[in-house]
């Protein structure tokens, strides 16, 4: 049997130091990826062809099932050039024809055999005929070549081949390459490595390379002989399941924060024979913020604290997944013990220091904190962010003492020595040491919760001022590092600014929803307003002059693009066109998304388009309407519909009902339709022309309150 209908399982493995483990799996997938690629781009894999990937700390590896030795030789055509271009008078080629032929490989071929057909147009040459299928050693030595080379690798470093003159760059030294097509050895090279079939197993269980069969007894080879378990995601399942059945025995739970999944995939990556053990501290460092002791475990240690099922209360106990398979592991468990010990007892440390200095006294040393070079330091920062709270909360009417206080104290914990050995933890210690200094709760819960990336529940009495100094904190950052120059560009945004305006919005929409800013009432805490409060809060000279317009919107433009995500593309586009307040963007949306289902409103949407070119054209702004000079029926129709249906249009508007004042409009649509069959807008006598204008300027107002219609012309 030819190699171009022989099928077998093809098996590659890079043997390297240890891989960076919070980027293994996306280097697993991407190795597996990248090979593929190119192989299939040869037809070297058959159509139903399974690719597994493996990823272990040391070892990047791919397995084929099904993969030819040769690929198909197929029938080609290549379209060259038009004829009296690449053949001279006597029929031979010419200089284009041949450098043509060339970067075609196509070198060897006469004159003789390339075909002349007409596209109609004119004659073109072509060259036909059979090419030969690649060998698998050349695909393969292709996709090794671009796999490599399109890693995602987070940082590439430089090493030296044994030669000691030859260098390569990768993320780790490389020390082995496996290629098995069946059991035979694919001669292909990588990073200074040429192909074999020997590999390493465990580092401590594994003291001898060994040989690998052939592709499909690899997984198991490794395993059994290398002590290795090769498949990330079978590594992740034995230990999530470890951990379960761990923490059932002890009456406990992992947790529900995201991060138990993102340390789960870390220690995935950290160990190629996963065992969980049970590991426990002396209970008195429970009276240490359960934040730090639950930090220090996950973030240093890589643990997995244990949680009370019912109370959530951290519990003394932890997991810890070892590298090793013991049959008494109580030298492995006892040592971790002893690593984590002193870092518990740090932390105890940190915390009863900390709490010798009130938060309020720690202000004054924030002066020395330097926040961003031409905005001044954190203390200057301090006090543009009270200014900004004490407006919010004047303008929702909340309570201005406790407001300035959140913004006061806000980042006082920066100082401290907790947040200084875990930044993680700003706000979080800085709501621990204000409520053992008495601080209101309020006060309290603000400064725990400013660092959140949104806010997702409604607005209450016990979380406004939680919500000021929010809001207060993220306009501060918008205009001032937007005002130095320093706005996002691309995808880069380096002080979260688009994350910033996000929080913002989700703000307003939670007050609505709370109850603290109504619908109806369009003045309370207007966006525009409060950004001219914020950058009047800066140094004249600091802000450029057009920050106030660019944020806004920017705002804006960000809320289009996470409506469009769930509404109709055109209708959030009408909302957002007039920039309403924020608080009424969500009701507008549903209300415009009601009128676009209406019989009347593409008729409307269209009509209204046409208005406002007519007005924009207008040479002077229209008046007030002059009924006496309203002389054909449709104009006179049209001012009556509108003198009946505009007060209470705006009635229901002025209520806060929106969809109510469309609905009202949308019975004006027999009125505009005759108008504009009827009537002839731009007459020529200018005072008739005038006083029409100003009857569709009025008309326009009243149809575009609540959004701008016309962006739902199609």
């Amino acid at each position: 049997m030819s190699n171009t209908t022989l099928l077998q399982p093809l098996l590659i493995e890079l043997l390297t130091e240890e891989l960076p483990p919070k980027a293994l799996n996306k280097l697993g997938q991407a190795f597996a990826e990248g090979l593929r690629k190119v192989l299939a781009q040869h037809q070297l894999l058959s159509a139903d062809c399974k690719t597994t990937d493996f990823a272990t700390p040391r070892r990047l590896a791919v397995h084929f099932d099904a993969v030819l030795g040769q690929a198909p030789d197929l029938p080609y055509t290549e379209k060259l050039m038009p004829a009296k271009i690449g053949l001279d008078a006597a029929g031979n080629m010419t200089p284009a024809l041949i450098k043509k032929l060339a970067s075609k490989g196509l070198q060897d071929t006469p004159a003789s055999a390339l075909i002349r057909e007409s596209d109609g147009k004119q004659d073109y040459l072509y060259a036909k005929g059979v090419a030969r299928g690649k060998a698998l050693a050349e695909g393969l030595q292709e996709a090794l070549d671009y796999a490599l080379t399109h890693l995602p690798i987070p940082k590439v470093m430089r090493y030296q081949l044994a030669d000691g003159v030859t260098s390569v760059k990768f993320v780790r030294p490389a020390h082995g390459l496996i290629a098995l097509w069946g059991d035979t050895i694919i001669a292909v090279q990588a990073l200074g490595l040429n192909a074999g079939r020997d590999t390493q197993g465990h580092r401590f269980m594994c003291d001898q390379p060994f040989s690998i069969t052939s592709p499909d007894t690899y997984a198991q080879q490794l395993l059994e002989q290398g002590k290795v378990v090769a498949s990330f995601d079978q590594r992740k399942a034995q230990i999530n399941q470890q951990l379960q059945e761990k923490a059932q025995v002890l009456n406990a739970t992992l947790g529900d924060s995201p991060e138990v999944g993102a340390l789960l995939d870390e220690v995935t990556a950290l160990v190629e024979l996963p065992t969980v053990y049970v590991g426990q501290f002396e209970e008195q460092f429970l009276q240490v913020p359960p934040e730090c002791l639950i930090l220090t475990m996950r973030l240093n240690q890589k643990y997995f604290p244990l949680f009370e099922p019912d109370s959530g209360a951290l519990t003394h106990r932890f997991l810890i997944v070892s590298n090793m398979l013991a049959a008494d592991p109580s030298n492995i468990i006892e040592g971790n013990q002893r690593v984590v010990r002193p870092r518990l007892a740090d932390a105890r440390f940190f915390f009863d220091t900390d709490r010798k200095v009130t938060l309020a006294d720690r202000v004054e040393d924030l002066a020395t904190s330097v926040y961003h070079n031409k905005l001044g330091s954190q203390r200057e920062r301090t006090e543009r962010v009270r200014h900004i709270a004490r407006y919010i909360a004047d303008q929702l009417g909340a309570n201005v003492q406790h407001a300035d206080r959140a913004a006061l104290l806000a980042k006082a914990d920066l100082g401290s020595n907790m947040v200084g050995e875990f930044p993680e933890l700003q706000g979080v210690m800085g709501a621990y040491y204000a409520a053992a200094d008495g601080e209101p709760d309020e006060v309290v819960r603000a400064l725990r919760d400013q660092y959140r990336i949104h806010l997702d529940q409604p607005v209450s009495a016990s979380t406004l001022t939680a919500t000021i100094l929010f809001i207060a904190d993220r306009v501060e950052t918008l205009v001032g590092i937007w005002g130095i120059g320093l706005a996002p560009t691309g995808e880069r945004d380096p002080f979260g600014l688009r994350r910033a305006a996000l929080g913002i919005i989700s703000a307003f929409e939670q007050l609505q929803a709370g109850g603290f800013l109504k619908t109806s009432d369009s003045t309370t805490l207007s966006l525009p307003q409060l950004l001219q409060v914020a950058s009047g809060s800066f140094s004249a000279g600091v802000i450029a002059d057009t920050t106030v317009t660019e944020i806004q919107a920017f705002i804006y433009e960000r809320y289009r693009n996470q409506l469009a995500q769930h509404a109709d593309r055109n209708v959030v586009d009408a909302v957002i066109a007039i920039q309403p307040p924020l608080h009424q963007v969500a009701a507008r949306v549903e209300a415009c998304a009601g009128f676009a289902q209406r019989p009347e409103a593409e008729s409307l949407a269209a009509a209204n388009k046409r208005i406002g070119n007519l007005l924009r054209k207008a040479e002077e702004t229209p008046g007030a309407i002059d009924n006496s000079r309203l002389n054909e029926p449709a104009e006179k129709s049209l001012a009556n519909v509108i003198a009946k249906l505009g007060p209470q249009a705006r009635s229901q508007y002025a209520d806060g009902e929106f969809g109510a004042s469309m609905a009202t409009m949308a019975q004006a649509r027999d009125a505009v339709d005759a108008f504009f069959n009827d009537v002839m807008v731009m007459a020529d006598d200018p005072a008739v022309r005038a006083n029409r204008l100003a009857l569709l300027a009025q008309l326009h107002g009243l149809m575009n309150q609540v959004a701008d219609i016309s962006r739902l012309a199609r």
